[in-house]
């Protein structure tokens, strides 16, 4: 649980270096925080809910939890906030500490601006990502016989895209981009400067971004 709450605690901190390196920026950070308890009020596989989106969503599988707040969170950005575009920074899925280790996070958006911005800020600051392809080939694989969506494909290939994929339901029409932090958020061995556990990773990352997003970005 030290490392599934690492994409919050990154947004945390980033906006507390925004605000102390002074930067005219106008960011809003919303952090869905759940307890991760079991209990007999949990739902199991096969229930169904409702998202905040009005989508129905089974579920395949509950051990793919935050991406259901996550979800939420997005929706609720999209119709509340009404931001010009939206980044989300998750430790999303394992699969993606397979693809890209412990170093390189991944980077999903069908947006190639902000893909080109998000990868030269990882670049100047250590925090690499690597895009990966929100491929549509995979939406049918996430279909469901009884709602909407699955918050699962049905086996295990391209689970990190499957996860963004799963997301980009929520996003409405917003400009938007996911960072799926599974493997740097938390080091098995000190890498650099970086610590044995957890690592921090995505502060510098978001923060380099902000600072050098073009005013076409930020008005």
């Amino acid at each position: 649980m030290r490392s599934d709450m690492a994409g919050a605690a990154a947004c945390l901190y980033a906006m507390k270096a925004v605000a102390e390196l002074g930067l005219k920026k106008n960011v809003v950070a919303i952090m869905p925080l759940a307890e991760n308890m079991p209990g007999g009020a949990s739902y199991r596989p096969g229930d169904i809910y409702r998202a905040y989106n009005g989508k129905t969503v089974e579920i395949g599988n509950t051990d793919a939890e935050g991406r259901l707040i996550l979800a939420d969170a997005l929706a609720y950005t999209a119709e509340n906030i009404k931001p010009d575009y939206m980044v989300d920074i998750a430790t999303l899925t394992g699969a993606c500490i397979i693809s890209l280790g412990e170093a390189i996070a991944g980077l999903l958006t069908p947006d190639e601006s902000l893909a080109q911005l998000l990868f030269d800020a990882g670049e100047k600051t250590g925090e690499k990502v690597w895009r990966l392809p929100l491929a549509k080939e995979y939406e049918e694989d996430l279909k469901s016989d009884f709602a909407d969506l699955n918050n699962v494909a049905s086996g295990r290939k391209a689970g990190t895209i499957m996860g963004a994929l799963f997301l980009k339901n929520f996003i409405g029409t917003t400009a938007w981009a996911h960072i799926d932090i599974a493997g740097p958020s938390w080091f098995t061995k000190k890498r650099g400067y970086r610590p044995k556990n957890a690592t921090g990773f995505g502060v510098r990352l978001l923060v380099e971004w902000l600072k050098n997003c073009p005013p076409s970005f930020m008005e």
